[in-house]
């Protein structure tokens, strides 16, 4: 076998590791972004304001590859990406969650979306970000 016939080998077993390194982290990343979208889902339930429980009942992770509730946040269904885990706040029945953030003329506003978010967002991050370092060192070591 001469060298430039084990470099070329080299590159073909290169160019397949690389090819399976994206479809490697998004599968072993994908737990850790679920765990992180049910820690924002907590912390923002935590901090709805409650009436009835309604809107508190309605707050929802959708997991990639899944869809949303219908007229969840914007209005409408839609269907997380691979690399997306989703929390929404909305149903068919509820649809006030909206004006429970922002708040109208005749009510003053009880934020609990945005700031929960802000509050498990860091957590969150960490989690994934954690996740992906280990899951592109598993797959650059070709154990994926």
């Amino acid at each position: 076998m001469s060298q430039s016939n084990s470099l070329s080998e080299q590159s073909r077993i290169l160019s397949e590791r690389l090819k399976g390194i994206p479809e490697a982290v998004v599968r072993d990343v994908q737990p850790a972004l679920i765990k992180g979208a049910e820690e924002v889902a907590a912390t923002i339930r935590a901090l709805v304001p409650v009436d009835e429980g309604d809107l508190k009942a309605s707050v929802t992770v959708t997991a990639p590859g899944q869809t949303t509730p219908a007229y969840a946040e914007g209005g409408g269904k839609r269907t997380a990406g691979t690399n997306q885990a989703l929390v929404t706040v909305g149903n068919e029945r509820v649809r006030h969650g909206h004006l429970q953030e922002f708040g109208t003329v005749k009510q003053e506003a009880q934020p609990f979306l945005r700031p929960g978010f802000r509050l498990a967002k860091p957590k969150a991050l960490r989690r994934i970000q954690r996740a992906v370092g280990i899951a592109v060192r598993k797959a650059a070591q070709g154990s994926s």
